[in-house]
């Protein structure tokens, strides 16, 4: 039975707790953690949780709790502290996304989990989705040929009050906007699939959130080895959150949400219909088996049986610090306004939170600084209409 500890109490971590309830053999919850310790009791009470130990301090909580595994969810600013003294003191961690604010942190996070030999898992959770997760699997499996362009349609709408939470739309400690916080989903899936590309070039604006430092939208172009192009829409600003990744390959466009259209040429070079190809790609799609647990649950399974069983998460350190890549190079190109060579150097100045800092562009004052706001939010698309 493996103990397990939350850090950060807020929104997100209610997918962890309720992936860790669905497996009540393997786990159990015996910690809380926030800087604001009645959260804690709210959560605890609401879930009716064991007694678990509450506390305000990470750093007590190592010191005073025992625990094997811990779900970290707190803003980002301060992932990368919290997971580096979990994993020094021989813990297992779940960190979410985005994994940290900066390559460097990402790097002494991976070191790490390297020297004390415990699991560093990053939330990727739409990668345990069947759409997504069959989708790679279809391009894997090559049957649309050479991907010749990536489609990745990252759309979020948020009012001006999303941005009045205390930690949100600063550069220091929300880390930057809707590319880190929101398109980091979508990202990492263009990461999954694609790899690092060799080139980003990027544009950032703030359009609508006059309470905010950070973009509320960007448009980014990469260059891979080969010349396909990947063009990437991160927002908060776009009403309806139409959210799809779509891949044009040599043969057909596969995206999800799920849709395969497929075109040959008639003899003077102009298209035509190939519905028998269309047929053969979603008869394929339709066969490949679905996960076994979806979101977050399946991430929470995967990490539970790496820990029981031995070797290494589906998702790890260096899945993290891609996606983180791929997000710096467009604020690079972004603010400097050049082409971004890949990967990005240990001598540049964003490889670091404080080059990032210094460099990054302030759009608005940051206005509002909220405790905390009530409601529903929403947590994007399940990529299934």
């Amino acid at each position: 039975m493996l103990r397990v500890a939350i850090i950060g109490t807020g929104n997100i971590s209610t997918s962890h707790i309720d992936s860790y309830l669905k497996f009540p053999e393997r786990c159990e919850i015996v910690a809380l953690c926030d800087i604001k310790s009645e959260k804690c009791k709210l959560i605890s009470e609401r879930y009716n949780l064991s007694t678990p130990l509450i506390f305000d301090s990470h750093k007590t909580l190592i010191e005073s709790a025992d625990f094997d595994l811990v779900s970290i969810c707190t803003p980002p600013y301060c992932h990368a502290e919290i997971t580096i003294d979990c994993l020094n003191a021989g813990k297992h961690v779940l960190v979410e996304k985005p994994m940290a604010s900066s390559l460097e942190e990402c790097d002494k996070m991976i070191a790490a989990a390297k020297a004390s030999g415990k699991l560093l898992s990053v939330v990727a959770q739409n990668r345990f989705r069947d759409p997504i997760w069959n989708l790679k699997r279809v391009i894997d499996s090559g049957k649309i040929g050479k991907i010749v362009h990536a489609q990745v349609d990252s759309h979020w709408w948020r009012g001006l009050p999303y941005y009045d939470i205390w930690w949100r739309g600063t550069w220091k400690m929300e880390g930057g906007g809707c590319t880190l916080n929101h398109a980091v989903h979508h990202i990492d899936m263009l990461g999954w699939i694609m790899g690092l590309p060799d080139e980003v070039c990027a544009m950032l604006t703030n359009t609508s959130h006059n309470n905010s430092e950070v973009e509320d939208l960007s448009c980014a172009v990469m260059r891979y080895d080969g010349g396909a192009l990947a063009q990437v829409t991160s927002s908060v600003v776009h009403h309806g959150e139409e959210q799809q990744i779509v891949f044009h390959g040599e043969k057909a466009r596969v995206s999800a949400p799920w849709r395969a259209v497929s075109q040959k040429s008639r003899p003077n070079g102009h298209p035509e219909p190939n519905p028998e190809f269309e047929n053969e790609l979603c008869k394929y799609y339709k066969s490949l088996p679905t996960v076994a647990y979806e979101g977050h649950v399946g991430q929470i399974d995967d990490v539970l049986s790496t820990i029981e069983s031995g070797g290494s998460p589906m998702i790890g350190g260096a899945d993290g610090r891609l996606t983180i890549e791929l997000i710096t190079a467009i604020y690079k190109a972004g603010t400097e306004k050049v082409t971004v060579a890949l990967p990005i150097a240990k001598d540049d100045k964003f490889y670091t939170v404080e080059g990032i800092i210094a460099s990054a562009p302030r759009f608005f004052e940051k206005t509002g600084y909220a405790d905390d706001l009530d409601g529903e939010i929403t947590f994007g698309s399940d990529y299934k209409y």
